[in-house]
């Protein structure tokens, strides 16, 4: 094992899953931020791709061909991606891996144990609770047993791995940072009575549920207006729910939108809106960017208690709750904020307030530098 490293001198490799690691905004900030990223390994799961020294297993050229014959002595390509990490780390020695998602950790983590080298893995939502993947991964058992943390980013992702077996003494809450200072806070009470979602549109953000509410509110408040930006598999459906509930003056699926446009979109909205549930699957959201962006924004806050959303909106404060598929509720929290601007500007000047305080992504780089120190000794 590598030299127990002293404060600001860690050097990291990160797992994770996506192509493009940067295009997940809070997986960018861990590799920007973090004191010395040596490597980042990533394109799938286990990672096929590195940023420097080559790919782990070819997928193209003639190379690919003979990579393809050699993974059969390890069970596929998975396997040869595997081995060929744990030689990576063995060359490499770097002081700990921070395994993006529960999932990648599970499938690296014999290739960190070979190489002797600590491992922190992090949780951001469906890895943590999605039944298909904790009865695939055994309930994380090996990953439970040999990661030197965990980390969660909601209370109810903390709760959640010690109900399926991860040890207390390893779990560490870190809810995500975001940069506080690229929003700058509006005034909701000057906005005219619209609303906005941002997101994909996926089962676990029930998107067609907040247009359900929002008929309801459209009905009693002709004037209001419905935003909502992004794609995913269920922005067909939505689309044809909106056609079928006659909307189309009032509700806008705009598509996906730059950050700065999303940014001005906040600026002209009165709230915030987003009704997360748990799916049939069991999958969670962790705690959304989204609405910690919103609450910068100077904008209150029409979600559901799902997951972090209820860790970070205080009920009455920074904005309103409802339970989960509760569309009444919901339509009538958007209804009182339509109807008193103050309460808007109320809470969204206390939502701003409480981001800059929490949720600093300086702060929740740190302390996740913190726990990766901690980790190196504990190893």
């Amino acid at each position: 094992m590598s030299p127990v490293a002293t404060e600001g001198t860690l050097r990291i490799v990160v797992a994770a899953p996506a192509e493009n690691a940067w295009s997940e905004t809070f997986i960018a900030a861990h590799i920007d931020r973090l004191s010395k990223v040596e490597l980042l390994v990533s394109g799938g799961v286990p990672p096929r791709n590195a940023s420097h020294g080559g790919p782990l297993v070819r997928t193209h050229g003639l190379l690919a061909y003979w990579d393809r014959f050699v993974g059969k002595r390890f069970g596929g390509q998975p396997g040869l991606a595997e081995h060929r990490l744990a030689h990576r780390l063995e060359r490499l020695r770097p002081d700990v891996v921070l395994a993006e998602y529960g999932n990648m950790g599970a499938e690296i983590v014999e290739a960190c144990r070979s190489a002797g080298v600590p491992l922190v893995a992090h949780f951001h939502g469906f890895d943590a609770h999605r039944t298909d993947y904790i009865a695939q991964y055994g309930n994380y058992r090996e990953l439970f047993r040999y990661a030197s943390a965990l980390v969660v980013v909601s209370r109810a992702m903390e709760a959640q791995l010690l109900r399926i077996g991860a040890p207390r003494e390893k779990v560490v809450y870190n809810c995500y940072g975001i940069d506080v200072d690229r929003f700058t806070p509006g005034r909701p009470d000057l906005a005219p009575p619209h609303f906005l979602a941002v997101g994909r549109f996926a089962e676990k953000k029930a998107p067609h549920l907040t247009i359900r509410a929002f008929s309801q509110v459209v009905a009693q408040r002709p004037q209001a207006r419905l935003t909502m930006v992004g794609q995913g598999r269920l922005w067909q459906q939505c689309r044809a729910l909106v056609d079928e509930l006659g909307l189309q003056e009032s509700v806008d699926l705009c598509g996906v939108k730059t950050p700065d446009a999303i940014v001005d979109l906040m600026h002209a909205s009165r709230a915030f809106v987003q009704h997360s549930v748990v799916t049939a699957s069991n999958d969670h959201e962790g705690t959304p960017l989204a609405v910690l962006e919103a609450m910068a924004s100077g904008v209150p806050v029409v979600s559901t208690r799902h997951a972090g959303i209820a860790d970070v909106v205080a009920h009455e404060e920074r904005g309103l709750l409802c339970a989960e598929h509760d569309v009444e509720a919901m339509a009538a929290h958007m209804i009182r904020l339509v109807d008193d601007p103050a309460l808007a500007l109320a809470m969204g000047t206390a939502g701003r307030a409480y981001t800059e305080k929490a949720h600093r992504v300086e702060v929740q780089v740190v302390n996740l530098q913190g726990i990766l120190h901690q980790a190196v000794h504990r190893a």
